[in-house]
């Protein structure tokens, strides 16, 4: 296990306090990755880096992104930080289940904005979604506090090296950005027969579909396969 497979991804963060707390949070147990998507303060800027106090490498060495798809493209495992359960096709996990993670993997925690969370849309891009468990009549956290307490757990998980996971080393799981490949072209295709019908329901079927394929642990031959599939499938048209 390596905690240089490890990242921390803020979507669209709000407040310059909550970056620079949480670069100090991942500095406390040893990780180094932090990715931000669009956050809404100029970053970096004088108060990320106050509140960062001794994380400023962090800071400097982080990565911004646009887009959520950009951000994952080089992650192998997302898991997806909730306050609440939802009725989604996809696995919920708690914090004991985080042993079972293979974190030889590339690990992706993804935290949604202070305000609002992470949306149905952008779970559907997720593996896993992961609960804290908290006080029933009061679940808000705040986001560097959610992600210490990750931080922790995971750091305690690697330390003990309490599972250990034996695969091929002729088998290499597909990247997010091969994933996201293959999904495009389905979509394309798909799109082409247009099979999102009622239009009004397209979002939601583009949902169903990311869960279905990122939730699968796919070989970067599998991927490959079905590209070939549906590639083939939209020439025979």
């Amino acid at each position: 296990m390596s905690k240089s497979n490890i990242s921390f991804i803020l979507h669209r963060p709000q407040l310059s306090e909550n970056i620079g707390a949480c670069a100090r949070a991942m500095k406390n147990f040893n990780f180094k990755k932090l990715l931000l998507i669009n956050p809404k303060p100029i970053f970096p800027n004088d108060k990320i880096l106050a509140t960062s106090v001794g994380a400023k490498d962090i800071i400097s060495q982080s990565k911004n992104f646009e887009t959520l798809e950009q951000a994952l493209s080089k992650i192998d495992v997302v898991i997806a930080t909730s306050a609440r359960f939802r009725n989604k096709n996809i696995k919920h996990i708690n914090l004991e289940e985080l042993k079972k993670i293979n974190f030889n993997k590339k690990i992706g925690f993804l935290f949604g904005s202070e305000a609002s969370g992470l949306t149905n849309n952008e779970i559907s891009y997720a593996n896993y979604t992961l609960r804290i468990p908290t006080n029933p009549n009061f679940k808000s956290l705040n986001l560097s506090h959610s992600l210490i307490i990750i931080a922790q757990f995971v750091d305690s998980i690697i330390k003990l090296k309490s599972v250990s996971f034996k695969k091929s080393k002729k088998i290499k799981s597909a990247s997010k950005k091969e994933l996201q490949s293959m999904l495009s072209l389905c979509i394309k295709n798909l799109d082409e027969i247009n099979f999102f019908r009622p239009n009004e329901k397209r979002p939601k079927m583009l949902e169903n579909l990311r869960n279905i394929f990122y939730k699968m642990d796919l070989s970067d031959k599998e991927t490959r396969i079905l590209s070939g599939v549906f590639a083939s499938l939209g020439r025979k048209r």
